[in-house]
């Protein structure tokens, strides 16, 4: 799990993704969508991409992605970055992990 969480505490929001994968392409269009700086992390086009999926399975994200780090944090997937933005607390998540401003 030491490859993920070191890349998951590097930026604000770190997102582990597939390319294919029309949930993370939401994930990455409404976080976008703030002017969020996030770091993607194309898990099936990434060269260790094999050894994240397993270190996202072994934090217990399953499916493995899409996978949202947000102020070092793992937030979770879909469900709860989604769950958060309806409830009014995503934005505030993001500010205090300097991933926006306003």
């Amino acid at each position: 799990m030491a490859l993920v969480t070191r890349l998951g505490s590097e930026y604000p929001v770190v997102i582990f993704s597939k390319s294919s994968c029309s949930m993370s392409h939401s994930i990455k269009t409404l976080l976008s969508s703030f002017g969020a700086n996030l770091r993607i992390y194309e898990i099936d086009e990434d060269s260790n991409g094999q050894q994240m999926e397993m270190e996202l399975k072994a934090l217990g994200r399953k499916p493995s992605v899409p996978a949202v780090f947000i102020g070092q944090q793992l937030i979770g997937g879909s469900n709860e970055i989604f769950s958060l933005h309806l409830k009014g607390k995503l934005v505030p998540l993001l500010l205090n992990a300097n991933a926006i401003w306003l």
